[in-house]
């Protein structure tokens, strides 16, 4: 059950940072007790936050004010998404190793893992005593074998400097292969199924008797698709072409090809939306964005095809893949020899909303499955946390 949801944004910018927060007061009143969450407690509001102290502490008095004022007390465990973990392959309870391990697989996630630190270290500061539990983003995906996950590089760039694909998105993927056993009936041990992860960042994976076998995003979130601003797969050799010809560093390049590439680079904007709004009204740059963000995703479907042989179903999820069923439509188009058959209208009625969406006669399922990281962050901190508190037993919720 959730309580309460909500995000700080633009932490040490402290003119512009801000708290969006939503909690829910447990009503004793309530005439049903299949209903007893009453009185959303909303939230939006500027606040000077210097650092990710500062803004776990406005949280929690936030949440003293509008849930409890004894939450401190109340809080069983933490868990933290960490996007990189290297080799590690399931949640650990944040400990020295644990934080070193974080700050270690720092040199492929420089953006993302010092900001994981900064929360962990907040969160013992703000939270004394409480278990910490990290989820890695790449963890679900350690169970890609050698020949996917290498590149044909020279041995010792691997040895030693790790390189080599590791896979994101990894939360969801795992929180929607159960989702996939249970609108399946069947074990996720005896399910083959491609799963798009497509929002502003985006990812396909095969997934092998509910485990990953290859996917889409490499040794950064870059690799693969055609994204909100990132350019997904291109020649290596396009590199130093552009470091040449527009007198770039390696920096400026990154910043090229993940912030103004993609949707945006193609057809001016991110936002998927607004790219189908324009291609809708006739505007070339974005029908061609379109295009290209389906040719590559086809690409990808019809590899793990090959690659997997059999596929129980095809799952779409997270913004563009909940949302959009123009995207859905155009991915699937002309599978039918492949046994895979989209119902127009149940794909039309599919919004936001978990559905299946293939014709009757579809050897293939095609599902549309909302994903819910968090959800699955918190099941598999309570996990780690019982597993280690409470061997045998049910940990506190």
């Amino acid at each position: 059950m959730v309580v309460a949801s909500g995000l700080v944004e633009r932490i040490g910018d402290t003119a512009n940072s801000r708290l969006i927060a939503k909690c829910w007061s447990l009503d004793p009143t309530a005439p049903s007790p299949d209903d007893p969450l009453k009185a959303h407690n909303v939230l939006d509001e500027k606040e000077p936050l210097s650092d990710h102290v500062a803004a776990l502490d406005h949280v929690l008095d936030y949440l003293r004010r509008a849930r409890s004022p004894k939450i401190s007390e109340e809080v069983a465990a933490l868990g933290h998404r960490v996007v990189h973990g290297k080799s590690i392959s399931e949640p650990v309870l944040i400990d020295d190793a644990a934080l070193a391990a974080i700050e270690d697989a720092a040199e492929l996630a420089p953006l993302h893992n010092y900001a994981n630190l900064s929360g962990i270290k907040a969160a013992a500061k703000i939270f004394p005593g409480k278990p910490q539990v990290a989820v890695f983003d790449t963890a679900f995906h350690q169970t890609m074998p050698a020949e996917a996950y290498m590149y044909a590089l020279p041995y010792d760039i691997y040895t030693r400097f790790h390189v080599r694909k590791y896979g994101f998105h990894g939360t969801s993927y795992s929180f929607l292969v159960q989702q996939a056993e249970r609108l399946l009936g069947r074990d996720a041990g005896d399910l083959n199924l491609i799963v798009a992860h497509l929002g502003a960042g985006a990812s396909v994976a095969a997934i092998r008797a509910g485990r990953s076998v290859d996917t889409s995003m490499g040794l950064t979130p870059l690799e693969g698709l055609v994204m909100g601003t990132r350019s997904g797969d291109l020649d290596p050799a396009v590199v130093p072409f552009l470091m040449d010809r527009l007198h770039l560093d390696a920096a400026g390049v990154e910043a090229v090809l993940n912030r103004k590439s993609g949707l945006l680079g193609l057809a001016g904007v991110a936002d998927l939306r607004a790219v189908t709004a324009a291609a809708d009204s006739g505007d070339d740059r974005a029908q061609l964005a379109l295009k290209v963000y389906v040719h590559r995703l086809r690409r990808y479907l019809g590899a793990y095809l090959l690659h997997l042989g059999h596929v129980d179903a095809i799952i779409f999820s997270a913004g563009v893949g909940e949302h959009s069923p123009e995207i859905r439509r155009r991915a699937l188009a002309g599978l039918q020899r492949f046994g895979i058959e989209l119902d127009e209208a149940k794909n039309l009625e599919a919004v936001g909303k978990e559905a299946a969406i293939h014709a009757e006669r579809s050897a293939v399922q095609v599902l549309v499955v909302p994903t819910d990281e968090e959800l699955s962050i918190a099941l598999q901190t309570l996990d780690v946390v019982r597993r280690r508190y409470h061997p045998g037993g049910a940990a506190a919720a």
